[in-house]
């Protein structure tokens, strides 16, 4: 395989520049995503809400990224409302609940960072 073809462990091309708001489209009335990075430290998921839609309360055991690309949605984190547009990150952090409304159509980039126990 070429260093600029996909594979099925990325889910995009290597070495080559991506537009990642182009990697997932809305959908009427539902939740789209897309796994573009998985590895045993992480993932790296791109997500498209259309309005309205939401993902309910929930925890991970690990921190969780949310880099919102498109349009507004409102966060939920420890029963805090965060409100998050188009050019904000916010930290979601482990084992904390939270949950994530869409106020409008948006696109979001959720990197979970798993922690490598190295065993020291």
């Amino acid at each position: 395989m070429s260093a600029n073809q996909g594979s099925k462990a990325t889910g995009m091309p290597k070495a080559e520049p991506v537009e990642l708001q182009g990697l997932v489209a809305y959908q009427e009335g539902a939740i789209v995503s897309r796994v573009v990075v998985q590895r045993n430290g992480g993932t790296v998921t791109l997500f498209a809400f259309d309005g309205g839609q939401a993902l309910s309360e929930h925890s991970a055991p690990f921190d969780a990224l949310v880099q919102v690309l498109e349009g507004e949605a409102e966060l939920v984190i420890g029963g805090k409302k965060v409100p998050a547009r188009a050019g904000q990150w916010v930290l979601m952090p482990a084992k904390v609940p939270h949950a994530v409304n869409a106020i409008q159509r948006f696109k979001m980039l959720l990197t979970m960072v798993r922690e490598v126990d190295t065993g020291a």
